[in-house]
């Protein structure tokens, strides 16, 4: 029996989705460590220029191709291969993007949780906590082989009982509450940064660059930063983008999403830099500035117990409405192409997720998980790898391939409806642009330049 195929009830439902989609722990989590490791505004330069030059031509791409399927990333790509007279072999690039997605969240609902848990030892206080004893709290609480799992849990029970009520039901309803919270929390801790913090440093580090640290790696991890953050080449892009309707404009969506997105990003940086400098953290902390580096902070400050939770909770919230967004592709899959009820399909694809994601929490700290490496990283630091630096750029390039030299100009105009000048530039771009730079990227990388 045929599944109905849901539509977004209107085009501001549709945008804060995808907002939320590309909003997450890539914009507050991950963003200022990478940033910190790279240079400051060197990196921010460089990961602005791939989202806007590359991420939102491939954006555009992707929701064509979703709008167009109305079907899972995997049969709409094999759907339009098909109408274009093409190799079926092109459905293998929404194959990889709904892999990719579940392998993202299989660890995304791990760091979900640990989030989960800094809400709440936050809300207790960290007065007094010196850098070692952080360093020590966060090391036992990942090392424990009981609480990392039940967070991981909760995490995921969320995001499941959110994807299993629908498109209108679910994602709807959860980014119309949980979008303007997470805004109207990360405007108040960047004011607060603004005032108790050393805002004037912050400034300077993040739109100072300091190119003499720019190194191919630091290029490649903006160019995969660019990716993870607007949630490309994932799936969840592409099967947002077949729940739309045609009087959507696609071209000023995805332009949108991408400065919302990088808006998020940079105001991340001015909530949590501030702080790192007034109070001598290392800005190239890794991820352990999240959840080492900034409890001591916390815990200095006035307020501290009340802007480490807010701190937290908005963590959590941007985690939540990404996460919803990379179980959706693996859903919509089963229940569209495979005719699976969606309750079913949602139970299945979370379960099998959280398993695998068991994998990524006991190989932290001490678990017995922790000691096995493939080329120097643990198990969730392949699977970052390997999505963020493999999966995420070369399913961009080939998307960017597809739609700029295997489907037709004309169906490409039709579906953008953009004017002629707009569709050259966003054509060269599509054609050229994405698919060289994520080439270089590559080249550089593996022969060390």
């Amino acid at each position: 029996m045929a599944v109905k195929h849901e539509h977004w009830s209107s085009r501001w439902a549709f945008m804060l989705a995808a907002v939320g989609s590309a909003v997450g722990l890539g914009n507050i989590w991950k963003f200022p460590y990478e940033a910190g490791s790279g240079g400051g505004g060197a990196f921010v330069l460089i990961y602005l220029f791939f989202i806007f030059v590359v991420g939102v031509p491939v954006m555009m791409a992707e929701l064509s191709l979703g709008r167009r399927g109305q079907m899972s990333p995997i049969g709409s790509m094999k759907k339009i291969a098909a109408e274009e007279k093409r190799s079926p072999l092109w459905g293998l690039v929404g194959w990889g993007g709904v892999v990719g997605a579940f392998i993202v969240i299989s660890f995304y609902s791990v760091i979900g949780g640990w989030t989960l848990a800094y809400v709440v030892k936050s809300a207790m206080g960290f007065a007094g906590m010196t850098a070692e004893q952080a360093g020590v709290e966060f090391g036992e609480f990942i090392s424990d082989p009981f609480w990392p799992i039940i967070c991981h849990a909760a995490f995921m029970a969320i995001t499941i009982l959110i994807v299993n009520k629908g498109v209108k039901g679910g994602l709807e309803k959860a980014v119309t509450y949980l979008m303007p919270a997470l805004f109207v929390m990360l405007l108040i801790l960047v004011i607060y940064a603004a005032v108790a913090g050393d805002f004037a440093s912050a400034v300077e580090f993040l739109f100072y660059p300091d190119f003499s640290k720019v190194t191919p790696d630091v290029t490649i991890n903006a160019l995969g930063q660019a990716f993870f953050s607007l949630s490309l080449a994932l799936g969840s892009i592409m099967t947002y983008g077949s729940y739309l309707s045609k009087d959507v404009h696609l071209g000023k969506s995805a332009f949108t999403i991408a400065s919302a997105d990088s808006a998020v990003a940079l105001l991340a940086g001015l909530a949590i830099f501030p702080i790192v400098f007034a109070f001598n953290v290392d800005p190239a902390g890794g991820p352990g500035l999240v959840f080492v580096s900034l409890p001591i902070a916390f815990g200095e400050m006035p307020f501290g117990v009340v802007v480490g939770t807010l701190f937290f909770a908005l963590l959590g919230v941007a985690a939540i409405t990404s996460s919803i967004s990379l179980l959706e592709p693996s859903v919509s899959y089963l229940e569209h192409s495979k005719g699976i009820d969606r309750k079913k399909a949602t139970l299945w694809i979370g379960a099998a997720a959280f398993a695998l994601g068991v994998l990524s929490a006991y190989s932290q700290g001490g678990n017995f998980l922790s000691d096995i490496r493939f080329f120097g990283l643990d198990i969730m630091g392949v699977k970052d790898y390997l999505t963020n630096n493999i999966i995420m750029p070369l399913g961009g390039m080939f998307t960017a391939l597809f739609v700029g030299w295997f489907v037709s100009r004309k169906t490409m105009m039709e579906e953008l409806a953009l004017t002629d000048e707009s569709f050259r530039i966003w054509y060269f771009l599509v054609r050229f642009i994405a698919p060289v730079a994520v080439t270089l990227v590559f080249i550089s990388v593996t022969i060390g330049f």
